[in-house]
């Protein structure tokens, strides 16, 4: 199904244990403020790392999934069958989901959240914990590539994307759709810049 904004969707026991992987992947990491999507699943996956690191978890609603408007909780299987899929598929920069949001309304909602985020911590390390599809579009948008582009990205559960920022130049991804080893290699940046590792 596609859960979209769904409430009272929780963690499997596997996605606990990715979880606390991902909080094990951090440590020797500086982390300046862990930031989760509101729905319940984002921020239980955003509590083992908050405990590791002494942080609280912040609600951030720009980082929340995408507004899949009346295809929420709908079977994929059914959703593939619609002739709208193969436009989500292929021109999502054209997309809006019905009673939903648009693929480009996301992406610059989540472009425009990592950037207060990076400006709130200028200079250090902040943890997203987002969804596959704002992530997807924030990496797209980083790499400079069109949002039509943007389902060529894998994001996995329990994965881990960085990007780096620096004032007056355009974003570097350090590493996309990472899954294993410790993370303490994103090092502290010089001041005027920030990371943001985004965690689905």
């Amino acid at each position: 199904m596609l859960p979209g904004r769904a409430p009272g969707l929780h963690l499997s026991e596997r996605g606990r244990d990715q979880a606390e992987r991902i909080a094990e992947r951090l440590a020797g990491l500086k982390v300046d403020g862990i930031y989760s999507s509101p729905l319940e699943r984002t921020v239980e996956t955003a509590a083992p790392a908050a405990a590791g690191t002494g942080l609280e978890v912040s609600r951030e609603p720009g980082l929340i999934e995408c507004d899949f408007g009346q295809w929420t909780g709908a079977a994929l299987a059914d959703l593939t069958d619609l002739p709208e899929w193969q436009t989500v598929q292929h021109a999502p920069s054209v997309f809006r989901f019905p009673d939903g949001e648009s693929f480009a309304g996301m992406q610059a909602r989540m472009v425009d959240t990592l950037e207060a985020l990076r400006t709130a911590h200028a200079g250090g390390v902040v943890v997203c914990f987002s969804h596959a599809d704002p992530i997807k579009a924030a990496v797209a948008h980083a790499l400079g590539a069109h949002l039509d582009l943007f389902q060529r990205i894998a994001i996995s559960p329990g994965s881990v994307s960085a990007i780096t920022y620096t004032d007056g130049q355009p974003p570097a991804v350090l590493t996309v759709n990472s899954t294993a080893g410790p993370l303490a290699g994103l090092r502290q940046p010089a001041t005027g810049r920030g990371r943001c590792p985004a965690v689905n």
